[in-house]
């Protein structure tokens, strides 16, 4: 992880306000909350079709104000595995308000823009207090609409409303439900050196990640021979009985789910496995993709070596009848680094009065998967992951409890007018 950096002026003070506001914490305006988050939840996005909601998110900044050069997209969407139609979203506001406010170190408030295929035509409705998709065979895009949503209405607010704030850089991230892909291949120079990070997915806003696992992907190759599997089977190799025995392997020896050995955790999965054309031919190819993940780094590549081994090991013992045997190719990569926040990081302190600020009881947690947290916080600035609200992200049982969503606006807001210790005046 990066150094940490010494920034007194975004640490939280219990004893007063260090925001030169004339009263309480700015109260936000939540209906106009509501109403961005059901525009953006109607607008088509899955990874590396985000182009749509960056325009909608430039039209609401601009008509707010904001100028038009202050808002930049990068290229990141031409460097990632699969190419898309438009980079990371980029807006920087320069602090506003007295000289505490103005000499305060740079935040930055981030949301991923993609949502999974599974939400795109869905229609939101509410209900009560709880948001959900129209249709049953439909997830809702909470993750991370509700998300985006925020960063965007707080921004609005802090503009039109001319609240004081410091510095403030806003983010929005493609791609990041394919692995992190788009916050990966950030222009870090295009975020003006933010001290600390606030990024906006998941449910309870009370709860502060601080810390989320690492995680390899896995392509593994099968190669076999093919034969006919009527009259010569025993001339064959078959890719899929090879990937059969390497999966069982790891089954059986534990190396597969939920990794245990020792005092050490972490998890595998054999997620993909694509094969075969005919009943009547011995399979000669397999494609298997898996991953590996834990907190501990050394760890997590035990467990990609255990799965290499049972592939290897798979391929050696099948053979055909002239005594040829199979053989794997793989190909590993990190997908992205584990991180943990210390206690006391100012970016942590400031979280947790804010989530006290406005009644709640602020709890840490570590992740086991992954967020843009885990590239920003190594990169660019220790970053806490706050909920937004969503319940059952990717399935179609998905919803929002919108009074979560609401507490997470007046979280948010606080954070960015930096108000997040004030108490109650009176």
């Amino acid at each position: 992880m990066k150094k940490k950096q010494k920034a007194k002026t975004t640490r939280p003070r219990s004893s007063k306000c260090h925001a030169a506001s004339a009263g309480s914490p700015p109260e936000p305006d939540l209906e106009r909350f509501q109403k961005i988050l059901l525009e953006l939840l109607a607008i088509p996005g899955p990874s590396c079709e985000e182009q749509a909601v960056a325009q909608y998110i430039t039209r609401q900044l601009c008509a707010a104000g904001v100028p038009r050069s202050a808002i930049k997209t990068d290229q990141a969407h031409r460097h990632t595995p699969r190419q898309g139609q438009i980079g990371n979203l980029i807006c920087k506001l320069p602090g506003h308000g007295p000289a505490a406010i103005r000499g305060a170190a740079r935040r930055m408030f981030s949301a991923h823009m993609d949502t999974v295929p599974l939400c795109v035509g869905v229609r939101p409705v509410v209900r009560g207090d709880l948001l959900m998709p129209a249709q049953k065979d439909k997830a809702l895009g909470g993750d991370n609409r509700s998300g985006v949503a925020i960063v965007l209405g707080t921004a609005l607010e802090v503009v039109r409303r001319g609240l004081p704030h410091p510095p403030l850089t806003l983010l929005w991230t493609v791609q990041e439900e394919l692995g992190l892909q788009g916050v990966k291949q950030t222009s870090l120079g295009l975020l003006g050196k933010p001290r600390m990070g606030i990024n906006f997915d998941g449910g309870e806003y009370e709860y502060l990640t601080i810390g989320a696992t690492g995680a390899y992907r896995m392509a593994i190759e099968v190669h076999g021979r093919a034969s006919h599997a009527g009259m010569h089977p025993e001339d064959g190799i078959s890719a899929i009985t090879i990937t059969a025995l390497a999966v069982a392997e790891l089954h059986k020896n534990g190396w597969l789910g939920l990794v245990k050995k020792g005092t050490k955790t972490g998890t595998s999965n054999v997620g993909v496995v694509q094969a075969g054309d005919a009943t009547n031919v011995v399979t000669p190819y397999a494609l298997v993709r898996a991953e590996a993940r834990s907190h501990d780094a050394a760890f997590r590549k035990r467990i990609v070596a255990a799965i290499e081994k049972a592939f290897r090991g798979a391929a050696k013992s099948v053979r055909s009848r002239d005594r040829k045997s199979g053989r794997v190719e793989i190909d590993t990569r990190l997908d992205y680094e584990s991180f943990r926040l210390a206690d006391d990081e100012p970016a942590v302190a400031s979280c947790a009065a804010a989530v006290r600020g406005v009644g709640g009881k602020p709890v840490k947690k570590i992740s086991s998967g992954g967020l843009d947290a885990n590239f920003l916080s190594t990169k660019c600035a220790p970053t806490v992951t706050l909920g937004a609200g969503q319940i059952g992200p990717h399935t179609v049982a998905e919803q929002l409890d919108l009074r979560k969503f609401r507490q997470a606006c007046r979280v948010a807001l606080r954070l960015a007018t930096a108000t997040e210790d004030c108490q109650s005046w009176s």
